[in-house]
C-alpha cells in the first residue's frame, strides 16, 4: 500500500512539473487534479500535498485561493434521485383521501419530515385542492396535464456545477436542499528553483558526508524555526493540581508543615465534637453531612479525651458553661465522609498536645471534602479545601491578619480585609475578602479565626497556648486564575480533556 502511495505521488508531481514547463501557470489545481490519470481516491489532496512540498523546495510558487460553492445536502441528492417530496404526493394521491389517510400512506411516510412542507407546496401551487363538502385531498381537475418537477430540474443544475437564478438558490437553501461548501484551490507557476527533475535533498549530517567531505556538494534541505514541533504524547495536569501545588510550595516557603489528609471517612467525633459543634447543630443534619451505612459507627476512639469533650459540651469548663444538653456518644460514633479539614488539624493538635515539652508548631493541608449542598455553578458536593493552622503561645487577632495578609499576597491578592462572622470551634472569628484584579471586584475568599479554649482545653494543651486558623476552597481561586464561570466545567464528569493538555501553567 505504502509502495502504491508513493507511485501515486510521483506520478502526480511528474504531471505537474510537465505541465507548468510546457506552460506558465496551472489555474486551478483542482480542476489540474481530475485530469490526471492517477489511482487515488483523492486526487485533490494528494496534489495539494505535492505542490506544498514542491514549493518548500522554491521549484514553484503557489497561492492558496477559496471560495463558497452550492453543493447538494443529502436530501437534495435524494430528490434527485427520487423527485422531489411536492412530486412523490401528488402521485400518492391517486384518489381523494383525508390529510392523515394521506400521510400514513406508504410512499408519503417514506418522505418523513418532508412530508408536511411537500404538502404544503402542493397545496400553495393549487396542484392538490380540499373538497369542502367531503373534506378530503384530491388532485386539482383544471390541471391540463402533470406537474414538471422544476425544482428537480434546479437540483440536477446544481449538482452540474451550473449557475442558478439568486432567488431560486435562496428557496433551494430554505428548504435544506443545497448547502455551501468551501473549497480551495492553488493557482501555480514555476519558482526560482524550477527543474523536471526533483533534486532528493539531504536531512542530516552524517559520518560519510563528513569523512569524504561529500558534504560540499550536497544540498540540504532549509530548516524552518517557524514551525511547531509535533507535540509529544505525554499525561498534564488538571488546573486544580496545578494551582494546587503552586499553593502547597507557597506554604512550605512560609515555614508550614503539611498535615496527613488521606481519610475521607471520618467520626462525627473528630469531624464535629471535638471541634465544640453541638450535636443539634444544622450542619450535623443529613440534608448537610453525608453519613455512611457500612460501617455505620468508628470502632475505637480515645476514652479519656472522650470523657473530657463530654463534660466540655454538657457543662463547659475553663471559664465557659458549655451548651447545657445531654451529650450522645453514639451520636458521636456516626461515620460520616468528612465535611472540612479541620477534622485532621483537631487529630494533629490533640497528637501535638499528648508531647512531654509543647513546641510550636505551623500546619497546613489541602485535600477534599464532601457536603450533601445542591448543585449549582458555583457549588458541588465534593471539593478541596486548603486550611492553615499555627500553634503558639501569646498569638492574638494581629497574627492571624498578617498571616492571612502575606499568603494572600503571595497568590497575588494585594487588598485584603475582614469582617466578623461566628463559626461553632472559633472567637473570635472573620470572614475574609479580597480585591480580585482579574473580577475586578471585591469577593468573599476565606474564613479564619481562634480556635476556642473549649475546643483546645479538653486536648490538653497549655493554658497559654492559642490557635490560629484560616481555610478557603481550592476551586474558587482555580476558577478565577483560569477563567471558568462554571464549576462543573472545572471538576466532574463534564471536563474536557483537551482543556487539561492547553491549560497554562499556574504562577502567582
Amino acid at each position: 500500500r505504502g509502495g502504491r502511495m508513493v507511485d501515486a505521488r510521483e506520478a502526480v508531481e511528474a504531471a505537474l512539473l510537465s505541465a507548468l514547463a510546457a506552460g506558465d501557470e496551472i489555474k486551478n489545481s483542482s480542476i489540474f487534479a481530475e485530469g490526471i490519470k492517477v489511482d487515488h481516491n483523492d486526487k485533490v489532496t494528494l496534489l495539494s500535498n505535492v505542490i506544498k512540498s514542491l514549493q518548500a523546495r522554491e521549484m514553484v510558487i503557489a497561492k492558496s485561493k477559496s471560495m463558497q460553492v452550492p453543493v447538494l445536502s443529502a436530501d437534495g441528492e435524494r430528490w434527485v434521485q427520487n423527485g422531489t417530496p411536492e412530486i412523490q404526493i401528488f402521485t400518492a394521491l391517486s384518489k381523494p383521501m383525508g390529510k392523515g389517510d394521506l400521510l400514513k400512506s406508504a410512499k408519503v411516510k417514506a418522505l418523513g419530515k418532508s412530508a408536511n412542507p411537500g404538502l404544503s407546496v402542493c397545496m400553495k401551487k393549487k396542484w392538490i385542492v380540499l373538497d369542502k363538502e367531503t373534506k378530503t385531498l384530491k388532485r386539482n381537475e383544471s390541471l391540463k396535464s402533470d406537474p414538471e418537477d422544476t425544482v428537480k430540474a434546479h437540483l440536477v443544475k446544481v449538482k452540474a456545477g451550473e449557475k442558478l437564478d439568486s432567488k431560486i438558490m435562496k428557496d433551494l437553501k430554505k428548504r435544506k436542499m443545497v448547502a455551501s461548501k468551501k473549497i480551495t484551490w492553488y493557482s501555480v507557476n514555476k519558482g526560482p528553483k524550477f527543474t523536471l527533475e526533483k533534486k532528493e535533498l539531504a536531512t542530516d549530517l552524517t559520518q560519510e558526508l563528513l569523512k569524504d567531505k561529500a558534504w560540499k556538494k550536497v544540498e540540504f534541505k532549509g530548516y524552518s524555526m517557524c514551525i511547531w514541533p509535533k507535540a509529544p504524547l505525554v499525561g498534564a495536569l488538571h488546573p486544580l493540581m496545578k494551582v494546587r501545588t503552586e499553593f502547597r510550595h507557597i506554604l512550605l516557603e512560609m515555614g508550614f508543615s503539611e498535615m496527613p489528609t488521606n481519610n475521607f471517612v471520618e467520626s462525627s467525633f473528630w469531624n464535629f465534637d471535638t471541634l465544640f459543634q453541638p450535636q443539634q447543630h444544622p450542619a450535623r443534619d443529613a440534608h448537610d453531612t453525608f453519613f455512611l451505612n457500612q460501617p455505620k459507627k468508628c470502632l475505637k476512639l480515645e476514652k479519656d479525651y472522650v470523657k473530657r469533650v463530654k463534660i466540655m459540651h454538657e457543662k463547659g469548663g475553663h471559664g465557659s458553661i458549655g451548651y447545657r444538653y445531654d451529650w450522645s456518644l453514639d451520636e458521636s460514633k456516626k461515620n460520616i465522609l468528612r465535611t472540612h479539614t479541620t477534622a485532621v488539624s483537631s487529630r494533629m493538635l490533640y497528637k501535638l498536645a499528648q508531647q512531654k515539652e509543647f513546641k510550636p508548631q505551623k500546619y497546613f493541608s489541602i485535600d477534599r471534602v464532601f457536603r450533601n449542598e445542591a448543585l449549582d455553578a458555583t457549588h458541588l458536593a465534593e471539593f478541596h479545601q486548603v486550611e492553615g493552622l499555627v500553634a503558639d503561645r501569646g498569638l492574638s487577632l494581629s497574627h492571624l491578619i498578617g498571616t492571612i495578609k502575606t499568603f494572600f499576597t503571595r497568590i497575588g491578592i494585594d487588598d485584603v480585609k475582614f469582617k466578623p462572622a461566628y463559626n461553632p470551634y472559633t472567637e473570635p472569628s472573620m470572614e475574609i475578602f479580597g480585591f480580585s484584579k482579574e473580577l475586578k471586584k471585591w469577593i468573599e475568599i476565606g474564613n479564619s479565626g481562634m480556635f476556642r479554649p473549649e475546643m483546645l482545653r479538653p486536648m490538653g494543651l497549655p493554658e497559654d497556648v492559642t490557635v490560629i486558623a484560616w481555610g478557603l476552597s481550592l476551586e474558587r481561586p482555580t476558577m478565577i486564575k483560569y477563567g471558568y464561570k462554571n464549576i462543573r466545567d472545572l471538576f466532574g464528569h463534564k471536563v474536557k480533556l483537551d482543556l487539561i493538555y492547553s491549560n497554562p501553567l499556574c504562577r502567582y
